[in-house]
């Protein structure tokens, strides 16, 4: 590019730009316009308004997708979101992924796809999710805002010849999925969250429950648990496509996925160190002190047992951070807990546990820190709710237990850590579970093939 092409530039690594928010901005590196790309605008079959006619592109070039998230934290969307964008094919699809804020997914992000950075002003992109809604958009100075971001979104994606819409987070699909429909492209919302009152506050839960009917053409949604919560109508059609994919003509669920691994080779001897980990954002709904406190009575029958939690506290919830890492010493077990803070080699600290925990106190979406322990061979211990029983096969593939329960997943556990030879068949089932369901190649398919279907309904 000739100096001088690059307007309103403020920084440029790799593909990552970040953007300042004029209207005259040029993008950095926009996809060359093919006039022949875009077909006459038609309306797309199973569309909720007849305004909202959507230009379809041509089957003959790879479509461009624009995914859109409000954060580049590393938590569990966005890691999940780096995970599927490495995975399509080129041949396909052609991502473009804008963030609304600086973070680690940003570089991570960098290599597999044109990653932007269009900076989502703290009024909005602040907001935790618990306080979104009607009566956060009806805030003046914020509605203010989030309506100039949603038109700056407009502008980008027309210039970048976007054909479809993918947002990845709640404050995205209200942002993402507006400015999609203001360009008459296609809008996918991908609900990685419980809309459910347990989860989120009610006022939220109405709005998206409401919303979901009308801004998306196609919700893709985590997990069962996550597409029930938000109580939709029947479905009135469904379709096939020639890959073999079957699924409603306007939702679906697409379970995350991951890689299934070599199996670790490690075991406790007897009388050996058994290692129980936790693993994920520090948080009270994750439920790090119901671990705690059954690794209290644990200890009582395994003394040689020891515990491992990994992660960190985000979006707020440091204080919290500091009272979890107080119980331990208030238990009597300080000695054999290790907070490990946040680690990005995942796969390598599951390698090194005998027993992966998962202890949310509220039904989890989906689980993906499951999904990567039974992909290593491990059994799993996890509470019975949201989207995890879906994966979890009680009493084969690792062990349920109610939500918030200290005694039975004390007990699960105990019950794992005395007979080795079930671990090791709970390992190797859920192994071939993950192999059977849950790859992160299944979850790319199924994402393509739903892209297929909107672009080219029969």
């Amino acid at each position: 590019m000739r100096p001088g092409k690059e307007d309103s530039v403020t920084r440029s690594i790799g593909t990552r730009r970040n953007v300042e928010w004029r209207e005259d901005v040029k993008t950095v590196g926009p996809i060359p316009h093919d006039p022949k790309r875009i077909a006459n605008r038609t309306p797309v079959r199973g569309e909720r308004t007849p305004t909202a006619a959507a230009e379809r592109p041509s089957l003959s070039l790879p479509v461009n997708v624009l995914f859109l998230d409000h954060t580049a934290a590393e938590s569990g969307g966005e890691i999940a979101l780096l995970n599927l964008v490495r995975h399509l094919d080129p041949r396909k699809v052609k991502p473009i992924v804008v963030f609304g804020a600086e973070g680690p997914i940003v570089e991570k992000m960098s290599p597999f796809a044109d990653t932007r950075v269009l900076p989502l002003p703290a009024v909005v992109g602040g907001t935790r999710k618990d306080a979104l809604g009607f009566a956060s958009l009806l805030r003046v100075r914020a509605a203010l805002i989030a309506l100039i971001y949603v038109w700056h979104l407009v502008f980008f994606i027309r210039r970048n010849n976007v054909d479809i819409v993918h947002t990845n987070s709640l404050k995205a699909d209200l942002l993402g999925g507006i400015a999609g429909r203001l360009s008459r492209r296609l809008v996918v919302w991908h609900i990685r969250d419980r809309i459910d009152d347990d989860y989120l506050p009610r006022s939220v839960v109405r709005a998206f429950r409401i919303l979901s009917r009308w801004i998306p053409h196609f919700l893709i949604a985590n997990s069962q648990a996550t597409l029930r919560s938000l109580h939709l109508p029947p479905s009135q059609s469904s379709t096939s496509i020639p890959s073999g994919i079957y699924f409603d003509r306007q939702r679906s669920v697409v379970h995350d996925g991951t890689h299934a691994r070599i199996q670790s080779n490690r075991g406790a001897e007897p009388g050996g160190i058994f290692q129980v980990g936790l693993i994920g954002r520090i948080c009270p709904w994750k439920g790090q002190h119901i671990f705690l406190r059954a690794a209290a009575l644990v200890h009582k029958r395994f003394p040689n047992a020891r515990f491992v939690i990994v992660g960190s506290a985000l979006f707020g919830e440091v204080e919290y951070g500091r009272e979890v890492r107080l119980l331990p010493k208030h238990l009597g077990i300080a000695d054999l807990v290790t907070f490990t803070g946040f680690r990005s080699d995942v796969p390598e600290i599951i390698s090194e546990m005998d027993l992966i925990v998962h202890a949310s106190t509220t039904g989890e979406p989906f689980g993906q820190v499951i999904i990567e322990g039974m992909a290593a061979g491990k059994p799993v211990i996890a509470t019975n709710g949201g989207g995890v029983p879906e994966i979890v096969e009680d009493g084969k593939t690792g062990i349920l237990v109610p939500m918030g329960d200290v005694q039975a997943m004390a007990a699960a556990i105990c019950r794992v850590l005395a007979d080795p030879a079930l671990a090791r068949d709970m390992g190797i089932r859920g192994r071939k579970r993950v192999r059977d369901y849950f790859t992160i190649e299944q979850t790319a398919r199924k994402v393509e093939a739903i892209y297929q279907q909107m672009i080219s309904p029969s």
